[in-house]
């Protein structure tokens, strides 16, 4: 009978000292993942991020240049980030995409060269993935919130569910590997095909990952009492496999579970119900310079004026500090004086 085990509590990676210079916060994060959004604009309009119309975009001229994303990228890595991951909006309508990943593959800190990994739809992912394999892309997330045509075009607005399993089939075809599927749980929405798509990435050589829906919507529509949660995903995931949970999680978002022994696992990103904040590794850079701490941090640290008035890498680093020392013990989405971001996630960046 297939079950799962929840009475394993998944225990912290071993880790190794802070480098002279890391990123450490005042409650001893060691920060090593800096999450690099290029644009705020989307081929999709999910309806959990962005509105269909009337979205106020952010200005060109605004917009973080491939020269400048490079100057952050090698001051956070000489301060010990390891892994950029680009994301949006959707990256892969950043039209210098090839040459700011190679820019950034080439980019070494004190612990070597650091990783990229990108976050996307996937849409044209297929025409582009040899470039950005050779340019230095090392993994990549892929969203696929439905298997079913018209639930994917009534979620997103658009009808391009064939485009996403297009490169998803290209990019399981590629030797990125690990490949993990994103999806967000939604009630009434995808909750009756967890199953079916777990066996889908399966099918794919892929790790699924399940999201609770987080207060990130622009319209600010979020109900809590309305999510599927972690325990309910786990649950669907029972009927089908026994369920034991991966120990050594460490900084990850998602925590690992294996299905019937292995080696398959599948992935639960429980931000709301089970949150992560205190192993927390990641710091966030939006597309027109700011700097964030937390997904719903309500502080943002302008990094455009700096960059853009002749001022030293010093000031920039300076900045860098400055957003890891401000950054909280965690989110309180659960407290009743959390307030959500005034920025929906496609303007953060996933």
């Amino acid at each position: 009978m297939p079950a799962v085990n929840l009475s394993l509590t998944p225990r912290p990676a071993a880790v190794a000292a802070p480098e002279e210079g890391a990123l450490v916060d005042r409650f001893g994060r060691v920060h090593r993942d800096l999450r690099i959004s290029l644009t705020d604009r989307c081929s999709l309009r999910c309806t959990y991020c962005m509105p269909e119309q009337g979205n106020e975009w952010l200005a060109r001229n605004g917009i973080l240049t491939a020269d400048e994303i490079e100057r952050v990228a090698t001051i956070a890595a000489a301060a010990g980030i390891t892994t950029f991951r680009l994301t949006g909006g959707e990256p892969l309508l950043r039209t210098d995409l090839i040459d700011i990943v190679a820019r950034l593959a080439r980019i070494a800190g004190p612990a070597g060269p650091v990783e990229i990994a990108m976050t996307t739809n996937g849409i044209r992912l297929g025409e582009k993935l040899p470039a950005l394999i050779d340019a230095g892309l090392s993994r990549l997330n892929i969203s696929i919130d439905t298997l079913d045509r018209e639930r994917f075009h009534a979620l997103t607005r658009r009808d391009r569910l064939d485009d996403v399993r297009a490169g998803i089939a290209a990019a399981a075809a590629s030797g990125l590997r690990p490949l993990k599927l994103n999806a967000v749980a939604m009630r009434g929405v995808n909750d009756d095909e967890l199953v079916d798509l777990v066996e889908f990435a399966l099918a794919h050589d892929a790790q699924m990952r399940f999201i609770e829906q987080m207060p990130l919507d622009a319209g600010h529509t979020w109900d809590r009492n309305t999510m599927v949660t972690r325990e309910e995903i786990l649950a669907a995931l029972a009927t089908r496999w026994d369920i034991e949970p991966v120990p050594a999680r460490g900084g990850a978002p998602a925590e690992r579970f294996v299905l019937d022994g292995g080696p398959a696992t599948v992935g639960v990103i429980a931000s709301v119900t089970a949150p992560f904040c205190g192993d927390c590794d990641r710091l966030r850079l939006t597309a027109d310079g700011q700097l964030r701490n937390c997904l719903f941090s309500l502080d943002e640290y302008d990094l455009l004026p700096v960059l853009r008035s002749g001022q030293g890498d010093d000031a920039v680093e300076a900045i860098l500090r400055s957003c890891v020392h401000g950054k909280l013990p965690g989110h309180a989405i659960d407290d009743p004086s959390f307030l959500q971001p005034a920025r929906g996630m496609n303007a953060i960046g996933g």
